[in-house]
This record gives structure tokens, C-alpha cells and sequence, in this order.
């Protein structure tokens, strides 16, 4: 299989005609196969012959989350018989949806991992140590293990949580790569450092991080990324998927944001209005998934806000690059007067050593304004910590939310609750 497809090293226009007629093989599929799509295009009168070009798929309106839950089932195009797997969304934002896996599908999605991997330096025979459930309907835990064992790695299928049993492995299997919630990294060293384990000469070189965001909008190292790397010198790699999308953006060596696979994915980033933003402006992640079997989608608006980067990168890839998530876009805070969104708090909290956990909370008040309280536990002395935290938000962001101080055993098992497959630091109560 080849790991650096030549595609991703194709002129921008060969990148765009090679997409083009995926796209039209697409809506041919989707047209013979999907009740939600053939019902959309009737009820729109698109004619799919017209929609020739990536700009032409400005005629078809745009599929929402609220589009999949309310319809799930007429976004199949193929019978319960065909599906080898199911998973579900993480329901971050609404009810979980449940996505269908054909054979062909878990092949394309180990693929994607495989390819994604390779982006970030990982070779066939590396050890690669995962920390993360593979369980529990969770697509991604399925897509890492699939993924590494087509390029021919050894995957250590350890899940998430017990830094104790990690470091047994650790140095048990002498791992090159963790895959991890980059939060736990963090959890690993206060337990090597409690317990005398020499965790900076492991055999660990880099970790993919899955889940939180790493790096700043000019992918310099954000505040947890440093406090990782002046505790422990290995390589942290972006990368960033979400089910509805089967499909990875993972950053090569030069760490400028994650690659585009144009083979399994066309990407849009739009406006509040529905337009293409500007060059160099954020907007909504709006996915088409090219080669998925049973449950393909169209014009999938993300709710995620992000940057492209299309501007050539030293690997020698032209496919276009997404930054950092700026936040998603139905979490967006309105707090007297200015916009917030959960990564910017959480880069504040996570500069604080002396915060064990915490949980940002969002609710409406009586008169219907966003009301922000932000529940931490700490060992230090709470009244002067709570100011200091304070005056960090008024600094940063220029908002001084509400604070209080919770027992670690409570809060913590809100945060690393056993159902979730990441920390749960934002609830949405509006």
C-alpha cells in the first residue's frame, strides 16, 4: 500500500479535477442509493449533471447535525446486512448519531488512519502505544488499531486512564508513539514524578494527540503543549477527525497544521451566511466524504470553526492544511459584550499547575444572558487562588466569570466520567 499517496504531491489543479470527478461520482451514488439525498435533490430541483465543478456545490443547500438525528435512518444507502460495524457520534452536541460501517468503509477508514500516520512519521515496525477506548461504539479507537496494522505497526492496545499500568508498558514494549488526550500526558508525569520512574528516558519519541487542541492559530506550541514538552521532550502531532467525516487531518514533521486527504475528502469553510470566507479567514468546517459506502454525506456543516492554509508546505504536500479549531460554533459564549469560545478558557485554566481538574459550566440567566461558572479543584489555599485565577481571565479574555472551588473526588468524576470517552471541561446548560 502506498503510505504518501501522489496525489497529496499533485499541481493544485490536478488535486481539483481528480476531486471533481469524485464528487460526480458521489452524487451518481447518492442519487441511486441515499432516501435522505434523492429526497433533498427533488425537493430542490437539482439536477445532478449541473454540478460539475467543487464550485457548483454551491447549489446543493447544506446538510446539519439536526438533519442526521432527525433522519438518520434515510441517510443509509446500504441494508443492516452489509454493515460489519456500528459507532456512534460522541453527542457533544445533541443526541449521539449512529453511523454504519460497511466492509469497504472499514477498509477506506484504515486507509485514512494508515496515510495519517505515515504523515506524522510513523513507520512500519514502530511500537505505537494507544491510550484511547477502542470500545464503547467509538469509531476512532477502531480507525488507530486498523490503521496501524495496514502500514505494518505494532499497536499496544492499552485504553485510556491508569498512568501506572501505562508505564508498565511502556517500558515493558518500548513504544516510539502514544496515542492520547494530550491532558493525560500530563497525568502520566505527575505519576512517574511521584514515583521515581525515569519517564525522559523512555522509549517514547512523539505522541499523536487526539481530542484537545495543541497549538495556538500560528501553530506555535499553546500553554498545554508546553507544559508537556518542559516536563517531558517529545513530539506532540495534531491531528483532528470527528465520525461524521471518517476521515483524519494529521500534521506532517513541520507541524503547520493537518493535510487534507483529497482522495477521501472535500473540504468548504463558510461564512454565518453560507459563502466561502475569504482567504486566510475562519469559518464552518462544510465536509463531503468521497468512497464511504453506507452512510456518505454531502455539504456537512462541521459546527466547527477553523482556518485553511494553502500556501505550500515544506513536505513537499499541496493539499491544503486546517489550523487549530477556534471552537465550535454552536458553543459560542456571548459574555457582556465579548465572544468567547471553550479553547480559549481552557488554555487559561491548563496554565495553572495547581488546578487537579476542572469543568467550565455555561447556563442563561433569568433574563437570558450567558452566564459563565467555572468549577475547579485545587491544592492550593482556595480564596487567594480563586483571585489569581480570576485576574488571569480579566487579563486574557477581559471577563471575570464566576469561580468555585470543588472537592476533587466530586468533580473529578464529573469531568472523567466512565461513559465518556474524553474529559467532559464544557457543559452547555442553555
Amino acid at each position: 500500500m502506498e503510505l504518501h499517496p501522489s496525489i497529496e504531491k499533485a499541481t493544485t489543479r490536478e488535486i481539483q479535477e481528480f476531486q471533481e470527478q469524485k464528487l460526480r461520482e458521489l452524487l451518481v451514488y447518492l442519487e441511486l442509493h441515499s432516501p435522505f439525498y434523492q429526497r433533498l435533490f427533488k425537493e430542490n430541483n437539482i439536477c445532478i449533471a449541473d454540478i460539475r465543478t467543487l464550485e457548483d456545490l454551491q447549489k446543493i443547500p447544506v446538510t446539519t447535525k439536526n438533519d442526521i438525528q432527525q433522519n438518520n435512518n434515510d441517510f443509509f444507502c446500504i441494508t443492516p446486512d452489509k454493515i460489519v460495524d456500528y459507532s456512534t457520534t460522541s453527542g457533544t452536541l445533541g443526541d449521539p448519531v449512529t453511523f454504519g460501517l460497511s466492509d469497504n468503509d472499514l477498509e477506506r477508514l484504515a486507509y485514512n488512519e494508515a496515510i495519517s500516520f505515515a504523515c506524522a512519521g510513523i513507520r512500519k515496525g514502530d511500537v505505537v502505544q494507544m491510550i484511547t477506548t477502542i470500545d464503547k461504539r467509538f469509531m476512532a479507537g477502531l480507525a488507530y488499531f486498523l490503521g496501524l496494522r495496514k502500514m505494518g505497526a505494532s499497536v499496544v492496545r492499552m485504553g485510556p486512564g491508569i498512568p501506572e499500568l501505562q508505564w508498565d508498558s511502556i517500558f515493558r514494549y518500548k513504544p516510539k508513539y502514544l496515542i492520547t488526550v494530550p491532558s493525560f500526558l500530563l497525568k502520566m508525569i505527575d505519576y512517574a514524578e511521584k514515583h521515581d520512574i525515569d519517564y525522559r528516558n523512555s522509549s517514547v519519541y512523539g505522541a499523536v494527540c487526539i481530542g484537545e487542541s495543541i497549538k495556538n492559530q500560528d501553530f506555535t506550541d499553546n500553554i498545554l503543549s508546553r507544559k508537556i514538552k518542559e516536563k517531558w521532550n517529545i513530539k506532540l502531532f495534531s491531528t483532528y477527525a470527528s465520525t461524521e467525516m471518517s476521515t483524519a487531518f494529521t500534521e506532517c514533521e513541520f507541524q503547520n497544521g493537518g493535510h487534507q486527504h483529497p482522495e477521501l475528502i472535500i473540504t468548504e469553510i463558510l461564512d454565518d451566511d453560507g459563502n466561502p470566507v475569504q482567504a486566510g479567514e475562519s469559518g464552518e468546517l462544510t465536509i463531503t466524504t468521497l468512497g464511504v459506502e453506507a452512510l456518505p454525506l454531502l455539504r456537512f456543516k462541521t459546527g466547527d470553526l477553523v482556518k485553511a492554509h494553502n500556501e505550500p508546505c515544506a513536505c513537499g504536500r499541496n493539499t491544503m492544511r486546517l489550523g487549530p479549531v477556534l471552537g465550535r460554533k454552536q458553543q459560542m459564549i456571548k459574555y457582556k459584550g465579548t465572544t468567547l469560545y471553550p479553547p480559549a478558557m481552557s488554555d487559561i485554566l491548563n496554565d495553572f499547575s495547581h488546578i487537579l481538574c476542572y469543568q467550565i459550566v455555561i447556563r442563561s440567566n433569568e433574563i437570558g444572558l450567558d452566564e459563565i461558572v467555572i468549577k475547579i479543584s485545587t491544592d492550593r489555599e482556595s480564596e487567594s487562588f480563586v483571585s489569581e485565577v480570576r485576574d488571569h481571565f480579566r487579563a486574557k479574555l477581559r471577563v471575570s466569570p464566576k469561580i468555585e472551588i470543588n472537592d476533587f473526588d466530586v468533580l473529578s468524576k464529573t469531568v472523567f466520567h466512565p461513559n465518556s470517552r474524553k474529559p467532559i471541561t464544557f457543559v452547555d446548560l442553555r
